[in-house]
């Protein structure tokens, strides 16, 4: 009897762990993603030259230094409107600003997401929110958001890459 108890203590504690994560797997998920979406957007917008980031493959894309700025609205956008917190003031950067001031707002939209994300839970993701003019689930803009983001990390990947330097994903991780 004795030994049955300690066998399904033992089970229960193993469990335990897994249980307990997965009250909102949805929104750790979510975290998870936005941690490494923000690690490497801001590591490439660090990585190219500030000489570049007027640049853009033909007239009709952005440039690099739009991309970031473009990024850096959504972030405060899409991250207040998921939920439900109010983006700070901030003073309008402009393309022509330098890099570091850009990369600077990147990181500050990032770190909004960041805060904001902390109590993000898994309830309510049937719940519509607004968001530039329209409204999404909170489960849809969860998947928005996530495509954004890879979509303008595979876009300053490939103007990384046209322009001779490997995005952040593509370097070998160093030895310590």
């Amino acid at each position: 009897m004795l030994r049955r108890l300690l066998y399904l203590a033992a089970i229960a504690l193993t469990a335990a762990p897994s249980i307990a994560v997965a009250q909102n797997p949805l929104a750790d998920a979510f975290r998870a993603n936005a941690a490494d979406e923000a690690k490497n957007l801001v590591a490439a917008a660090e990585e190219m030259p500030a000489d570049k980031y007027g640049y853009k493959p033909t007239p009709a894309q952005m440039s690099f230094g739009q991309i970031v700025v473009h990024l850096s609205s959504g972030n405060d956008a899409l991250c207040g409107a998921l939920t439900g917190v109010k983006a700070p003031m901030r003073s309008k950067v402009a393309v022509t600003d330098s890099k570091d001031v850009l990369v600077a707002r990147l990181k500050e939209t990032f770190d909004f997401c960041h805060d904001a994300l902390a109590k993000l839970t898994d309830a309510g993701l049937g719940t519509e929110v607004p968001v530039f003019g329209r409204k999404f689930t909170r489960a849809r803009l969860e998947l928005v958001i996530v495509g954004d983001w890879a979509d303008h990390y595979s876009q300053v990947s490939n103007y990384l890459r046209i322009n001779g330097l490997l995005p952040p994903t593509a370097k070998r991780p160093e030895k310590e």
